[in-house]
């Protein structure tokens, strides 16, 4: 290790601290450490490569741990997705020739094929930047959440694709046999997963399986990112993938910090650098509204249609690999790199501070958005929840929230929220009234009259103390009157709780050794 990489991590942490504390994820403390560094001329080592990519082998382990296949099969998925990607190419390359005419800096320099190429860098959003952000709000299952994965897979296999055209290179002869050997071996890997136990046996076997991906695909010349996220896939939906992804969690996010750091430190920028970055930022916004209109036009409910949208407006760090690959053809001058370095880190800015206020925007502007609702939906957007004669509301049927239920089901005036289309399942089976419902988002408050119903009890018990947080602060700006219970983790989450308008905490920790100790004496 050298002896500057210490210090690197330490500027990143002072960075991160400063950033969380003015209300930004810590993400963007670490872009910004990462200019710094690069505005004093240090520039990336071994080690800080090392921890980028282990991070983003991570990383997409993690997504395939909780990824659905046939998510990805729905036409709303893979059809929003390419569609984007054609139009938006088309249009952004329209754009960068009318600049060319107007003969700003850059881009006069510009032909046909260098205009593709940047359009198509454009196109992609950072799936990197969108998992860690789903992750921090507790949405990854949301519908949502799970819509934005699901474009951002098809845009990784498409950056596949890209990868072997433009380099002539293709996936070698053993590759075929690879793909074959993995999903024969698939119960082997899942049953091995369950005898291992917990703790340091479990974390180690999840970086065998995710850093192993990676070097077996690279091995049979595809991309290793993907190896990392095919591995991970082999194991989701098996008793082990909640508690595995758990188990990487911390270490996951350490190796982003690199990556995070990276961005900033790819180049130097100058005067033109900052004119050509605030030109191409603007495109941002017809790249949000496109996929908003597309997502819509798939028959998907406004709410999770601008919350993906959201979520995906940004530039993604696979930019960055196409204008590397674009130089080393001599198709684009270096100056593009540059370009794009710091473009995808002020988009990670721009996004995060409109991700952070995702649910503010929405609830300003939901009734002009919702003239843009398709007026036949899809089966799973189009359910109406029934609060005749309900009491009682509890938001997030997991272990807490299910127990909760059952304690308090009397004469059927109760019922269950979930935005998980599988608990949601599990639930009714069991026996348990829940509807499938994202609670913490404005579109479900403004479309029951909550204010003039029935219900006089609320129990938020989502595991993320943001999603109760919102969900608190919805429910009372949309009028309700009662009672707001929510649950917490640690002891500081309280008081922000009781801000945002719950009347209660419920510390799952203290509350159970409490439950616990008098449990004892009975």
């Amino acid at each position: 290790m050298d002896y500057k990489d210490p210090i690197w991590i330490a500027i990143a942490f002072l960075f991160g601290a400063l950033s969380r504390g003015i209300g930004l994820p810590p993400l963007v403390g670490f872009l910004i450490a990462g200019f710094v560094l690069n505005f004093f001329g240090l520039a990336g080592g071994h080690f800080l490569n090392e921890m980028a990519d282990l991070g983003i082998a991570l990383l997409l382990f993690t997504i395939g741990l909780k990824l659905k296949i046939k998510d990805l099969l729905q036409v709303e998925i893979w059809g929003g997705a390419l569609a984007h990607m054609l139009i938006f190419s088309l249009v952004s390359v329209a754009i960068l020739l009318l600049l060319k005419q107007l003969g700003l800096p850059l881009f006069n320099q510009l032909s046909v094929i260098n205009a593709l190429i940047i359009s198509f860098a454009l196109s992609f959003s950072s799936t990197v930047f969108v998992v860690k952000a789903l992750d921090e709000r507790g949405d990854f299952l949301a519908r949502y959440g799970q819509i934005a994965i699901g474009i951002l897979i098809i845009q990784d296999l498409v950056a596949v694709l890209y990868l072997g055209v433009s380099a002539a290179k293709i996936p070698s002869i053993w590759a075929t046999g690879l793909i074959v050997l993995l999903f024969v071996g698939r119960p082997l890997i899942i049953k091995l997963s369950t005898k291992i136990g917990h703790g340091e046996l479990l974390l180690l076997f999840g970086l065998s399986m995710a850093l192993g991906g990676s070097a077996l695909f690279e091995a049979v010349d595809m991309k290793a990112d993907l190896g990392a996220l095919v591995f991970g896939v082999l194991l989701a939906n098996t008793p082990k993938a909640d508690e595995l992804s758990k188990a990487l969690l911390s270490v996951k996010e350490l190796f982003l910090v690199g990556f995070f750091l990276s961005i900033g430190m790819a180049g130097l920028p100058n005067v033109t650098t900052f004119i050509v970055v605030s030109v191409l930022l603007i495109l941002l916004v017809f790249k949000s509204g496109l996929f908003f209109w597309l997502l819509s036009t798939f028959k998907i409910r406004t709410f999770p249609a601008s919350k993906a949208s959201m979520a995906l407006a940004n530039y993604s760090e696979f930019g960055l690999i196409v204008t590397i690959v674009a130089i080393s053809q001599g198709w684009l001058t270096y100056e593009w790199l540059v370009v794009m370095a710091v473009l995808i880190a002020v988009s990670f800015v721009v996004s995060s501070a409109i991700n952070q206020h995702s649910d503010d925007l929405y609830s300003r502007f939901q009734h002009g958005l919702r003239k843009y609702q398709h007026p036949s939906l899809l089966e799973e957007e189009d359910t109406e929840i029934d609060l005749t004669d309900v009491k009682i509301l509890v938001c997030g049927m997991g272990r807490v929230g299910s127990g909760a239920y059952d304690q308090l089901n009397k004469n059927n005036n109760i019922i269950g929220l979930d935005f998980e289309e599988q608990v949601v399942k599990s639930q009714l089976n069991d026996g348990r009234k829940t509807y499938y419902a994202d609670v913490s988002g404005s579109d479900f408050w403004s479309q029951i009259d909550i204010q003039n119903s029935t219900i006089d009890w609320i129990l938020l018990c989502a595991p993320n103390v943001d999603a109760n947080k919102a969900a608190a602060k919805l429910a009372r700006h949309w009028g309700f009157k009662g009672n707001i219970s929510a649950t917490s983790v640690y002891p500081d989450e309280k008081e922000e709780l009781i801000k945002n308008g719950v009347d209660a905490v419920f510390n799952v920790y203290a509350e159970a050794g409490a439950g616990l100790a008098l449990h004892g004496q009975q």
